[in-house]
Order: C-alpha cells, then structure tokens, then sequence
C-alpha cells in the first residue's frame, strides 16, 4: 500500500500549497529578503496565541520550546508546579526536574481534565511555587484542560507564572493568552498549523519577561532574550530554518483564508464527528464530551481480549494505507488515537471511520459496517443545517 493517510496527532498532512511554498529557491539568513520575510510571518502569529505580544520563532521542536519556557522562566533551587494529565505533563515534569527546579507533581488520572478546585489546594499547599506548568491539549490522552479557568486560579491564589504547553492546541482550539492571564505559550510547527516539524513559537508576556530577565541560570541556544533581541531586527540569532519559513507564510495564508474562528469551529466539529462514529461503534472513549480535545481522540482502554489495539493499527496501515497512533507509557499497547487537526476536512473523517470499521470488521470485531459514518454523517449534516439556518437569519 502506497498511498498513505496520515491520521497520527502530529506530524500531520501538509497541504500541497504549503509544500510548494517551502520549495522556494534559498535564501540568506541575514538577506533583507529574509528579513521581510520574518516580518511579515511574526506579524501575523499573535492572534493564534490572543495576545498582543511578540511570538518568538525558535528552529527547535516543540519539546525544545517546553525546555525553554522552563530554563528561562526558573531558577534552579526555585519551587514549580507541574499539573500532569498525561505523557506530555510527565513531560514537562521531567524538563523541570532536569534543570534542578522543586518540582511539585499534581498527578490527575489519565484521561481526565484538570480540576481547578484540585489546583487551588494544591497551590496552598505550596505557597513558593514561582510558575505554574500546563498542558493545554493533553496528546497522550485526548484532553482538553480548562487552561483558562487554571490560571484564573493561579492569579487568585499566587504571583506565579502560568506557563502552557499548547502544541497541539494552537491553531485547533481557542487560546486567548492575554485575557486569560497567560504568560508564557508555546506550540510547534507540525500540528494545527499544518507544518514539518522543525519550528517552535514562544508568545511571553510582560510579566514572564520580568522573571527572564532577572533568571540567573545559563542558557544558550534556547536563550529567549537573544531572540526577543534578534526579533527586534527581523532576525533570528541562529540558523533559521528558511524553508519552513516560507511554509509557514504560506500556513498563515490559508488559516487567515479560512478565518481563525472557523478554523476553530472545524476542529470542534472534527471533533465531534469522530466522538459520535466512536460511540456507535460500541468502542470505549478515554476522555469524557466534557474533556474532548479538538484535535485528538483516544480510543480505548483495552484489555487486549476484546480488541487488540496494535494490531488493529498494523492492519489499518498495512491494508488500507491508514496510519493512527498508538498509545504513550501507562497507555501503551491499551489505546489507538485518531488526529484530526491541520489539513483535515469532514469528509477526511468519514474515510477514516469506514476504513476503521473494515479494518474492526477483518479483526472479527463485531461491527455493523456503515453504523459509525453515519453517526458521523449525521453530526455533519446537523453542523451544515445550523449553519444555513443561522446565515439566513
């Protein structure tokens, strides 16, 4: 099977515009034409992050721009809190507990939200904590955590930072980093924006660069004040990567076209339509409606008696060219995920749910072939009907 359909949680599809812009002849990292072209692409990052800070654009992956939300914001020997709903919050933990930050872990069962109610007793419990770590879309798990109303938390209950990783929620899911009081978030390029990997974006507010610029610990490349610094020049202090560059002008382009809220609103419906397919297939959902990420749905756990994840995954891709992802850590071998962020349309899920319910079907998983695209159809088409009703109003 040649042909391939990318439905992993990043990286994911990138559209044939967007790999044509990145095939633009090179150009010099220190050119005046490179220098419009940061210009032009940071210009127009601030409103995916809601703020109306400068959004600094690292050559890095989006771990790399997690280690430096946590190097440049903490001291060593300085007390955080980490809330950890899953792989990419153990995660976060680990950066911290590297760079000899007091780590506190407030652990929540994978597959839930955070609970703010939790985090305020937490937060009294440790009253020193200098920053606030937070995953805004948990990828392990499918969560969604209610970031905004963690943070409003946080402001009410201490000085502390409140620092998100929002990899595979910017661009997928609403982020309003300046009125929810967020001061550091940080994504990457391979997720909703529709990239390779290879760039991360670090919005940083006022409050956030006071404790940079008064953090003592060493750092070099991920060092955010030599990139507040080269930005100011429309430059970068390291090799860019050029060509992702150009992508992302391009990336930009496209969601501009599509409008950032109806970006927003596909992703929920994307969302949705999978959620319905799920269910009336009889398969189990990690994440509860109220929890459900925009741009990743966990299927499972399993048992492996019912249904054997790994190897539904290995006949999907093997026979019909559909690539899911498996499960992370405790997870591992018990899930499958389905991505449906970036260039992903409605009718690229219901290809998706009729190749899964062929592929459940050769499982000798009992399926009624058909039952889950219509629930997704019908999610559809309730969508597209409130959609002609509320424009004629």
């Amino acid at each position: 099977m040649d042909s391939i359909h990318l439905r992993i949680p990043g990286p994911t599809p990138i559209p044939p515009r967007i790999q044509q812009a990145m095939l633009a002849p090179m150009i010099g990292h220190r050119s005046g034409e490179f220098k419009r072209l940061y210009a032009e692409v940071t210009a127009q990052l601030p409103p995916l992050f809601g703020t109306r800070q400068r959004v600094l654009v690292l050559t890095a992956s989006g771990t790399a721009a997690l280690e430096a939300a946590a190097v440049n914001a903490v001291a060593p020997g300085e007390e955080v809190i980490v809330v950890v709903t899953g792989a990419f919050g153990d995660r976060f933990a680990a950066i911290c507990e590297r760079y000899g930050l007091i780590t506190r872990r407030l652990e929540v069962a994978w597959g839930e939200a955070a609970d703010p109610d939790r985090l305020r007793a937490f937060l009294r419990q440790h009253p020193k904590a200098k920053a606030v770590f937070l995953t805004y879309c948990e990828t392990s798990t499918g969560v969604l955590n209610p970031v905004a109303e963690l943070a409003r938390v946080v402001r009410e209950e201490s000085e502390a930072l409140v620092i998100v990783d929002g990899v595979s929620a910017i661009g997928g899911a609403p982020c309003e980093m300046d009125s929810w009081g967020l001061d550091i978030v940080v994504t990457g390029s391979q997720k909703a924006l529709m990239l390779p990997p290879g760039l991360a974006l670090v919005a940083v507010s006022e409050r956030a660069w006071q404790a940079i610029e008064a953090n003592p610990a060493p750092r070099f490349y991920l060092d955010l004040l030599a990139y507040r610094k080269a930005a100011e020049e429309a430059s970068s202090p390291y090799t860019p990567a050029v060509s992702l560059f150009f992508g992302l002008r391009e990336a930009l382009a496209m969601i501009e076209e599509e409008t950032l809220d109806a970006a927003v609103a596909r992703h929920a419906l994307l969302r949705d339509m999978t959620r319905a397919a799920i269910k009336a297939l009889g398969l189990p959902l990690l994440a509860d409606d109220a929890a459900a990420s925009p741009t990743v749905t966990a299927v499972g756990p399993f048992d492996g008696s019912v249904l054997d994840p790994e190897a539904l995954r290995a006949c999907l891709r093997k026979r019909h060219g559909l690539v899911l992802a498996g499960g992370q850590k405790k997870l591992k071998g018990r899930i499958f995920r389905i991505g449906h962020m970036g260039w992903c349309a409605p009718f690229d899920i219901l290809a998706v749910i009729a190749a899964l319910e062929t592929g459940l079907a050769e499982l000798g998983y009992p399926v009624a072939l058909g039952k889950g695209v219509q629930a997704a159809q019908e999610v559809y088409v309730r969508h597209v009907s409130r959609a002609h009703h509320g424009s004629a109003v």
